[in-house]
């Protein structure tokens, strides 16, 4: 690492955490002492990894899009301060490795709004939204050539829109075959769900327990292959894998609330309930709905 390297890393110092019982203030410095406190005290805090929060940052973004449909005040602020909680503690995590603080974040956001738009900020005019679009894209492609004057070129695929799993496995794929890597019909993509099923199977199935956690890595990226496959088979049909998985939740939900409601009605619990009572509930349950 050179020399200017380690004078960057050095330079940055996390947060001094909170002494005493902190109460709430309000204060973004506050807030900052206050994770770091947790990262310091807090075992499940100071176990986490930049990495392994990356699916609470997807759960809290959906749960604050919820809030804002349901127009309720007091969810949309709890929502909007667990997003916030997702920036201050990645940012805390870096800080803590050296590499950067949420000044810096905060930084270059300011520097992106105020570079992206010209027309509020410099002596450009732009008419209307189609405008202000078509000068936006012609600003991210200078901050492309940017990048890739870093050594970071934009690939074919790196336009595909952040977003759940599905959605992105989806896009790219549809992206990929305007280029020409796609199957002609759908009896590809089966065959290659079968492929990928088969190779799931073998890395679990008459497997001993302590050998499947050892592959537990290679078992999640077999499964993967196999959700990314069966997407394929979506996108062949022309259906969106994000909608159907979100119709079976929603159809998840409704059946085992029917259990639920059956038992109360019966005055038990599910805790109270087995398997095949509840299994009997569930097939009552797919009656009901065709009824």
């Amino acid at each position: 690492m050179s020399d200017l390297n380690n004078q960057t890393l050095t330079s940055i110092t996390p947060p001094n955490p909170v002494q005493g019982t902190p109460v709430a203030t309000g204060e973004l410095d506050d807030l900052l002492k206050l994770m770091a406190r947790l990262r310091a005290d807090c075992p499940w805090d100071k176990k986490q990894s930049n990495h392994s929060l990356i699916p609470y940052a997807i759960e809290e973004a959906y749960e604050l899009g919820e809030a804002v449909q349901s127009d309720d005040d007091e969810d949309i602020k709890g929502e909007l301060g667990d997003v916030l909680l997702q920036v201050v503690f990645h940012c805390q995590m870096y800080a803590e490795q050296g590499r950067f603080d949420i000044s810096d974040v905060i930084t270059t956001l300011q520097e992106k709004l105020i570079r992206r738009h010209p027309h509020v900020f410099e002596a450009e005019t732009l008419k209307d939204d189609a405008a202000v679009k078509g000068r936006w894209d012609e600003i991210k492609a200078e901050e492309d050539q940017a990048r890739a004057a870093r050594g970071k070129p934009k690939r074919r695929l790196d336009n595909t829109k952040a977003g759940s799993a599905l959605m992105q496995a989806q896009e790219v794929q549809k992206q990929a075959s305007k280029l020409g890597f796609d199957w002609e019909g759908v009896s590809g993509a089966f065959d290659k769900l079968d492929e990928e099923i088969a190779e799931l199977k073998a890395e679990i199935l008459d497997q001993p327990q302590v050998e499947i956690k050892t592959n537990i890595r290679e078992i999640e990226r077999e499964l993967g292959d196999c959700i990314f496959a069966l997407v394929n088979v979506a996108r062949k049909l022309d259906l969106d894998a994000e909608t159907a998985t979100l119709t079976c939740v929603h159809k998840f939900k409704s059946r085992f609330g029917y259990i639920e409601e059956q038992l109360a009605a019966a005055g038990k619990r599910l805790e109270d309930s087995d398997i095949h009572e509840m299994d009997a509930l569930w097939e009552a349950a797919k009656q009901h709905e065709r009824d």
